[in-house]
This record gives structure tokens, C-alpha cells and sequence, in this order.
């Protein structure tokens, strides 16, 4: 009974001297302070550098940049759930870090002139400039910062909030322009601090004044008080939305700003259609076009105005990884459940014919979620990636260990249907139970019908889709190719009510955390970002492993190995991509010789050129 009381004593001691060690060690890791933060390796910038490589810090101030839109808008709040949010109309917020454009997940100090964290990046702590200001003159403040990550956790969307509220559980102002940023533990360190560096800063004053007319989840025609170098500065619902610069805007001296925002106002001028809006810009009435269109790229720009100089036509080059854009099927929605039907809707899209016969042979084929970069999944996995693979276990297809990823036939070009691809596939189909009927319609064992939807709200996509869709019941399948107005299919696309459209993924050269928001099986069934709903227990260890990762190698094993596994589950027709951007411009503006790889800044790296404005004008060109 005596040694009771001793082993207490004894434990308590051990539990005192453990804590204590503890705090010592925590005092003695590392803080590291900084003008950026960088995912991998160094800066490529320096603490004081003058500006970015790819800005011409002498760049003109002032003039017009002019640009269309296409559809409708019935807000100026970019983050409600309901309605459609006007151009740029996120814009005007800033963040306290902001992504350089030539170096990928390397982020330097905007609101924020510093950074403090330890070498476990358990927390965060910024040092805001302390005269950043709001466009109405107050001062932005780290009540403001943590206002906002909260206001975004409670109202916004609820793929974000679901994803973040675990891994980030609090923010504190430790003072006026300090603020503090805890991570939760048993969550991985990386991309933690871009995912607060990166948060739109709003007004809390703004917000409390109407708290019941101001909420981030409803529509308003009312902008809400920003940071940026842009106001609203007049609308006219569905047909304009002009911008202009602030002319208090507090940020012009910040060097991450040298040589950027450089235009004193911004149009943007709302057409129903892409032709309509192509007539507009022959007549001037906008004077910048970013084309998407290969008929109009090929063949729309023959017009006087290109052929006597006033016009002109550039293709510019993109480094950036291609968004995974193509057909996607709804995952929720019962005839794709099966693979073999997926695998048989994919071999019903002909790129080749359609590339020749539709886009003139200007595009290339997508067929992996990282296209053309090292993250690329190719041939038969080996090294670190077949490793991780392996790792999956029983989750994994072991077919996926023996086999390279797969890639679609391009198809014949001289033929709409490749005979080969559409026997291939009406093999799955038969194999998967769809079994063609009397009538030449397929149906299952209990007598549905196999029935595909094509849902689309742009013009453009009938000639490019329809042959699509016709090869589609060429294989027996009851497809239809509907094109509603712009509201209902955003609408429809927001709540996963459609079985096909053309969609897909924002994809990234430093994938991280936003993952689980495309591909997380937590987020699958409301998240915006992943309009397949795909998810799995093959795909969220891949995910954990990529956000967990703390070395390139390591990264980039994972990477390939999710893109092997994304592509097997052929939830997408992988369409095409282009590998450059396509403008054209009234020959009033200017770039930088060196332009960025990872961006084409249009808006805020370009600038008006005001003696190719007074030229056009004085030959009649413009009015």
C-alpha cells in the first residue's frame, strides 16, 4: 500500500519533466520569417525585389480595355450559391499573398508584408501593411482577416467550408495588423498557409452594418468593400459592366503591383452568343477577344479591319498545365455506374474527325489530367509510383499494376463513325448487359432504356457535341442534345442535374489540398468543383499523399499515380486542348516582351497604348 503514493509521485514527476521538454523544444524550433512562401525549394525572388521579371514597371497608366462575356448576371456577389455573378466580380478582393506567374506555388506578400511560422508550420502568423485600405478609406485589419475566413466557413460554399473547417479551426488578430492562423493537428502541413495566404479579405464593417441584406450566400446587385485597384463603377443588367480604377487605391507602391493594373477602366460587354458577340468586335464595339473557337480562329478573321492593320491576330504561348476538359457523365446517375458503358461512351467521340472536319486540325488530344507535363502517367508504372500503387491494396484494380494508362483511339479522320471504335464499344455495351432491343434502342435486364442527356447552354458546342451525340445512338443508345438558357444550366449544373456536359477540372502543376474538393469522397455528393462526383477508396489515399508530401519526388509519384487511377475510371471524355492562347486586339495595347508562362494577365499586365488609340480614331477605324 506504501508504494502507491510513490508511483503516483513518480509518474506525475515523469508527466512534468515529458510537458517541460516539450516546451523546450517548442521554443527552440525554428521561426522562420519571410516577404513569401514557396511549396518547394527557394523563392525566386528575393525579400525587396522591385518588381516581377515579367512586368514592365514603366508601363502607361490609364485608357480603356474592352471585352465580352457571353450569357446573363443577376449579382455581384462571387461566392452566393444562387444566381450568376457578374464578370470580375470577385476582383476587387485581395488576398494577403498573391501567386507569382512564372514560378508554379511560389506566393509573395500583398495585404500581407510578412510571414512568421515554425518549421512544422503548425501556425501561421501575417504582418499586414498597415496602410492597406478598403475602397471607402478604412483600414484593413486583422479582424477583418479573421472575419472573413469565418464568414467563409459559415456562408460559403460547402465543399470549401467542409474542407476547411477541420484542418483550419481557428484565427485570432493578435493585434491590429497581426493575425494567427492554427492548423489542426493529424492533418498534413502543405498548402495550409497558400490556403489562408490566398482568402479574400472583406469588410467586417461592410458585412455588420446589414448583416440580414449582406450575406456571402445570397445574390445582391450590391458589391461588397474590397481592397483592389478596381471598383464597380456602372452596370447595365445583362448587357454591361464597367470597372474603373481607384484612383486612392493603396497598394500602387507595393512591388508584388509594379508595372500591373495599368488600364483606367474595364467593359465588359454581355452578348447571348459567341456570333453575336464576333460581329461586335468586327464593328469595335469591344475591342479585345480571346478566342475559344477554332471555326471563328480559322476562318472569322478576314474582315477589313485585319487586313488593313487595325486588327491584329496573335497566338500567344501557355506553360501552364491544360484544364481536363471534355464530356463528363454523372457519375450518380445509374446507367454510367458500369465502367464498360463509360469505356463505350468515350469511344463514341471521334477527335480526329472532329479536329479536322470541325477545328480545322488546330487542337491536340487530351488524354491525361496532367497533359504533357512530368505528372503525366505513362506507359507501365515503375519506381516510387508503382510503389504507391501497390500500397493501395485491395482499393486498387490490380489491373492498373500490369498495364499502362489507357489512351483513346483518336479515330478516322475521313469518317464521322469509326466503325472499329463503335464495334469495340457496342461489345461493352452488350457485355455490361445493355442489350439491343426491336427497335434499335439498348436495354437492361428489367427493361430501361439506356438514355443519355447531353446538356449544354452554348451555341458553339451544337456542331461539336451533335455528332457526338449521333454516334452515341448510332450504338443503339437513346442519346438527345439539349440546349437550354444560361440560368437553368447553371442551376442544373450546381445541383448535378444533367447526365452529360461539357465540363471538367481545373488542374494544377502543384496539386494539393483543392483535390479533395474535386476528388474527395467527403465533398463528392455538393461539391461544384467535381461535376462527375467521382470519389473512391482508391483515389483518397492518393490525395492524403500528395497533400502530405514535402518533396518533389514524393509529389510527383502520387500524381501520377491519381492520374493513372482518374483516367481507369473513364467518368470523362478526354476532348482537346489547345497548348497556347488565341487573341486579338484593336492595336491600342501593350505587353510586356516577356510575358509570364503561367498566365496571360491580360488585365493586369497589358496596358492601353494611347498613340495606337489616336491612330485608329484619325483613320476612322474606332469612333
Amino acid at each position: 500500500m506504501t508504494r502507491w503514493p510513490m508511483l503516483v509521485s513518480l509518474f506525475t514527476l515523469t508527466l512534468i519533466c515529458l510537458l517541460a521538454l516539450a516546451r523546450i523544444a517548442a521554443a527552440e524550433e525554428t521561426i522562420i520569417k519571410s516577404h513569401g512562401f514557396s511549396e518547394f525549394g527557394d523563392l525566386k525572388y528575393a525579400e525587396g525585389f522591385a518588381h516581377f521579371d515579367y512586368v514592365d514597371p514603366d508601363a502607361p497608366r490609364g485608357g480603356e480595355l474592352s471585352y465580352a462575356a457571353q450569357g446573363t448576371f443577376d449579382s455581384f456577389n462571387p461566392f452566393t450559391r444562387q444566381g450568376r455573378a457578374g464578370a470580375r466580380a470577385a476582383e476587387q478582393y485581395e488576398s494577403l499573398l498573391i501567386p507569382s506567374y512564372d514560378e508554379p506555388a511560389s506566393y509573395y506578400g500583398l495585404i500581407a508584408e510578412s510571414l512568421e511560422y515554425p518549421e512544422s508550420q503548425d501556425w501561421v502568423i501575417f504582418n499586414l501593411r498597415p496602410e492597406a485600405r478598403f475602397s471607402d478609406g478604412t483600414p484593413v485589419t486583422a479582424e477583418d482577416v479573421v472575419f472573413s475566413h469565418e464568414i467563409l466557413l459559415d456562408q460559403g460554399l460547402q465543399s470549401y467550408a467542409e474542407a476547411v473547417r477541420k484542418r483550419i479551426p481557428k484565427a485570432e488578430a493578435l493585434g491590429p495588423h497581426r493575425v494567427k492562423f492554427h492548423f489542426a493537428d493529424g492533418y498534413p502541413r502543405r498548402a495550409m498557409i497558400t490556403q489562408v495566404g490566398g482568402t479574400p479579405v472583406f469588410s467586417k464593417a461592410w458585412f455588420e452594418a446589414d448583416p440580414d441584406n449582406r450575406r456571402l450566400d445570397k445574390p445582391r446587385m450590391v458589391p461588397g468593400i474590397g481592397s483592389g485597384p478596381y471598383v464597380l463603377d456602372s452596370y447595365d443588367i445583362n448587357r454591361r459592366i464597367v470597372y474603373r480604377r481607384n484612383p486612392d487605391y493603396w497598394g500602387d507602391h507595393v512591388n508584388v503591383n509594379v508595372g500591373r493594373n495599368n488600364f483606367g477602366t474595364i467593359r465588359i460587354e454581355y452578348f447571348s452568343d459567341s456570333i453575336a458577340a464576333m460581329e461586335a468586335f468586327k464593328a469595335g464595339e469591344f475591342t479585345f477577344r480571346q478566342e475559344n473557337n477554332s471555326k471563328s480562329w480559322a476562318t472569322a478573321y478576314n474582315f477589313p479591319a485585319i487586313t488593313e492593320g487595325h486588327v491584329q491576330k496573335v497566338e500567344l504561348p501557355d506553360g501552364d498545365v491544360p484544364n481536363a476538359t471534355g464530356f463528363v457523365m454523372n457519375l450518380d446517375r445509374p446507367q454510367f455506374s458500369d465502367v464498360r458503358v463509360r469505356e463505350a461512351v468515350q469511344l463514341a467521340f471521334n477527335f480526329a474527325w472532329t479536329n479536322e472536319s470541325l477545328q480545322y486540325g488546330l487542337f491536340q488530344h487530351r488524354q491525361s489530367f496532367w497533359e504533357g507535363t512530368d505528372l503525366e502517367a505513362r506507359n507501365l508504372p515503375q519506381g516510387r509510383e508503382l510503389e504507391v500503387l501497390k500500397s493501395l491494396g485491395d482499393a486498387l484494380d490490380p489491373v492498373l499494376l500490369e498495364t499502362a494508362p489507357p489512351v483513346l483511339p483518336e479515330g478516322r479522320a475521313d469518317r464521322q463513325t469509326d466503325r472499329k471504335n463503335l464495334r469495340r464499344a457496342m461489345k461493352l455495351l452488350d457485355e455490361a448487359g445493355w442489350m439491343v432491343g426491336d427497335d434499335g434502342i439498348r436495354r437492361n435486364t428489367s427493361g430501361q432504356q439506356l438514355r443519355i442527356e447531353f446538356l449544354s447552354d452554348d451555341p458553339a458546342l451544337d456542331r461539336l457535341a451533335s455528332p457526338f451525340v449521333d454516334n452515341l445512338k448510332a450504338m443503339g443508345i437513346a442519346a438527345a442534345y439539349n440546349r437550354i438558357d444560361n440560368a437553368q444550366f447553371t442551376l442544373r449544373r450546381r445541383e448535378r442535374d444533367f447526365d452529360m456536359i461539357s465540363g471538367g477540372y481545373s488542374m494544377s502543376l502543384q496539386p494539393s489540398t483543392g483535390l479533395y474538393q474535386q476528388f474527395g469522397t467527403e465533398a463528392a455528393a455538393f461539391s461544384v468543383f467535381n461535376p462527375s462526383g467521382v470519389h473512391g477508396p482508391d483515389i483518397e489515399p492518393l490525395i492524403d499523399n500528395i497533400v502530405s508530401a514535402r518533396e518533389t519526388e514524393e509529389l510527383v509519384a502520387n500524381v501520377r499515380a491519381l492520374d493513372r487511377v482518374l483516367r481507369w475510371k473513364r467518368f470523362i471524355v478526354p476532348t482537346w486542348y489547345l497548348g497556347k492562347h488565341w487573341v486579338a486586339y484593336w492595336d491600342q495595347y501593350g505587353y510586356p516582351a516577356n510575358l509570364p508562362p503561367y498566365a496571360l494577365g491580360l488585365e493586369d499586365l497589358w496596358w492601353a497604348d494611347k498613340e495606337g488609340a489616336a491612330a485608329l480614331k484619325a483613320a476612322g477605324a474606332l469612333r
